[in-house]
């Protein structure tokens, strides 16, 4: 009987889950969207019975098409970080809607923390910037805004937890609450080096301890499925990691030097940098990367809030295409962005600028300019944080990068990779399958049972599609850039 991997890619507008074989054919995809709910400007919230319903969904239709007599060997999980879920211990109800990454009311309290002299000893401790981005704001916020749930969190009767904490609990029916290392690093009170909850930083944020799920390596023993209408009881959940850490695993950047880029929603881009926690001087975050065999694998990051999101405001809010992949014929349809410049900085700008404050500008506009100028200078403006992120990251670590993984839904546009590369000056890769938040998963569950051996198995899977190699002179890339600083110098 066929052994598969049920990936489980919970992600913010949606869930999509894949069912590989060892050889990593999908005979199985799904992707079920949920409501995004916005109660003020600035204010983005899910309910978690949303959420779960779009991973029971996806994974039902997965399933009842598997080929007969398939059977599923065990789970992935990969999740959107730093949205920050509680629920009731006993019941495993929602205490209240989760606050979603994107989320910014919390920017005031990390001004008054950073006012404070703090930002130093939190970044020391966990790598991160004092950002609304983060779960530790956002908690604490939750906490200190309804006394009933404070009281609740103090009695030790609701569970926190990031997305992955939430679908293991309601997989196996509340039996596990616990977290992998990706994620908690992303919470801002966990400690990147001893890889434990920082007693300092929850009393700093007034976070009591009881509400912790316990952290471990994202290989090994996550639970099994219990009480479940779609799965058996007794599927071992063996895999668990924060989305982009998967991505990087799933690309198979395992080296030290090794970098990716995932376009979704935002775009994010990590770098490997080995066994020893490497902190940035131009902003950029320092995370874990994935704990294997007793041994962490660390990871400079940087992230562009807007990328996908910026091709569904111009389907959505312009109304300029009528789905996200006509993008790319409108914007074919000239040479260039006629000098048009779109800083996608609609929620703000993340690394290295960190300007939450900063807004979505469009410059060079003429009488000339058209829908297909615009379509493709938002395409070359996700283009460009991104090469601000490499760049700083090269800076950072002194690597020269040979070339960049490429994945998420967004790199299926050509014309984007294209310049890409063109703009990067450095080759761009990009695999056959771009679900890679979804294959990282996979392989870590794989690890996990025994499917692959470790990740030099995994490396012998891994397929590429296509190189875009880039085009530019230095000249014209250096001139493209500075006209993009100066826009976003404006935004």
């Amino acid at each position: 009987m066929p052994e598969v991997i049920l990936s489980i890619d919970q992600g913010t507008t949606g869930t999509t889950v894949l069912a590989l074989t060892s050889t990593l054919e999908v005979v199985g995809r799904t992707k079920a969207e949920f409501r995004q709910i916005y109660p003020r400007p600035g204010w983005v919230e899910h309910d978690p019975n949303d959420i779960w319903a779009s991973v029971v969904r996806a994974s039902q239709q997965v399933l009842a098409g598997l080929p007969h007599g398939s059977t599923v060997s065990a789970i992935g999980i990969t999740n959107q970080r730093e949205t920050v879920v509680l629920w009731d211990r006993k019941t495993l109800e929602p205490a209240c809607n989760a606050i979603v990454w994107q989320d910014r009311r919390t920017a005031p309290d990390c001004d008054r923390l950073r006012k404070a002299g703090l930002e130093k000893a939190v970044q020391k401790k966990t790598g991160l910037l004092l950002d609304p981005y983060f779960a530790g704001t956002k908690l604490s916020w939750m906490l200190r805004n309804d006394g009933l749930l404070a009281r609740r969190a103090r009695e030790g009767r609701l569970c926190f937890g990031t997305v992955d904490s939430w679908l293991l609990a309601k997989l196996t029916q509340g039996q596990v609450h616990v977290t992998d290392y990706s994620n908690a690093s992303r919470t801002l009170f966990f400690d990147l080096k001893a890889l434990c909850w920082d007693r300092d930083l929850l009393k700093l944020f007034k976070i009591p301890a009881v509400i912790l799920p316990e952290a471990r390596p994202n290989v090994g023993d996550f639970g099994k499925t219990r009480g479940l209408d779609f799965l058996p009881d007794g599927v071992p959940i063996t895999g668990v990691a924060g989305d982009q850490q998967a991505a990087l695993f799933g690309q198979a950047c395992f080296e030290a030097g090794s970098a990716k880029s995932t376009y979704g929603t935002g775009a994010f881009v990590l770098l490997n940098t080995g066994e020893k926690p490497m902190f940035s001087k131009h902003r950029l975050l320092t995370t874990v990367a994935w704990n294997l065999g007793g041994k962490t694998t660390y990871a400079l990051e940087g992230s562009a809030f807007v990328a996908g999101a910026a091709v569904q405001w111009l389907r959505d809010g312009l109304g300029l295409i009528g789905t996200a992949a006509e993008i790319e014929a409108l914007a074919a349809q000239v040479p260039d962005s006629g000098e048009v410049y779109f800083v996608p900085a609609l929620t703000g700008m993340g690394a290295p600028h960190w300007r939450p404050d900063a807004r979505g500008l469009l410059t060079g506009i003429t009488r000339g300019t058209n829908k297909s100028h615009l379509a493709r200078a938002i395409l070359e403006g996700i283009a460009f944080q991104v090469a601000d992120l490499l760049t700083a990251m090269e800076k950072d670590s002194g690597v020269r990068l040979k070339e960049l993984r490429v994945d998420g839904g967004a790199s299926a546009n050509n014309l984007l990779m294209q310049f890409q590369a063109d703009i990067l000056g450095r080759k761009v890769v990009r695999p056959r399958i771009i679900e890679t938040t979804a294959l990282g998963a996979a392989f870590l569950a794989g690890i996990g049972c025994g499917m692959w051996e470790g990740p030099s198995a995994v490396r012998k899977v891994w397929k590429k599609d296509m190189d875009f190699v880039p085009r530019f002179s230095n000249r014209e890339r250096r001139v493209r850039l500075e006209k993009w600083h100066d826009a976003v110098r404006r935004a």
